[in-house]
């Protein structure tokens, strides 16, 4: 992928650990791609993370995502945990904000198979379904009226910034970046 953006912050690069144990946890995520006008889309979608690849799911009926999916297989999934807001330095637009991030750059498959379907469904009720939850387990009835889709990853991305400690944060530092910030 010569040609996909490259991380401007080399400081704030996650671990492949801790890029693959976000990717693999996180609540939900979203999902960009792009249709036949040009117009960029991007759709909130719970996920799990199969075989080394994104899984997601949507309706059956064509609407935004398979209209793109079928014009361009290029996508950019994207999933986060952000935490505390925080000043580093004197001027209200000295704030950041304590963050986790993987941005996924792929190509997006429907899958077809009947098994790998129900095996993504399998695993969505694992990381998403209360196990109190009193209902049939692993019975998947109207699976022709949805659309799986894998995302086959091509560069995967993580950064971050830790919330400083009291101590590292502003005023007792100061790291003050506005222009002609000199005391």
């Amino acid at each position: 992928m010569s040609n996909a953006p490259q991380i401007r912050r080399a400081d704030k690069v996650m671990s492949d650990e801790r890029v693959r144990e976000l990717i693999a946890n996180e609540y939900s995520g979203r999902l960009g791609s792009v249709g036949p006008d040009g117009w960029p889309y991007v759709a909130p979608l719970l996920y799990i993370w199969m075989r080394k690849e994104i899984w997601v799911h949507n309706t059956r009926v064509r609407g935004h995502l398979r209209s793109n999916v079928d014009h361009e297989s290029r996508v950019c999934f994207e999933t986060d945990r952000p935490g505390k807001v925080f000043p580093y330095g004197r001027f209200e637009c000295d704030t950041s904000l304590e963050y986790r991030s993987v941005v996924v750059f792929g190509r997006i498959r429907v899958v077809e198979d009947e098994e790998d379907k129900q095996a993504f469904f399998d695993g969505l009720m694992e990381k998403y379904a209360d196990p109190r939850w009193d209902r049939p387990k692993n019975f998947y009835p109207r699976l022709d009226q949805v659309t799986v889709y894998a995302i086959a990853i091509e560069r995967m991305t993580g950064k971050e910034t830790l919330l400083p400690s009291i101590q590292g944060r502003w005023p007792a530092i100061d790291r003050t970046k506005s222009p002609e910030s000199a005391p």
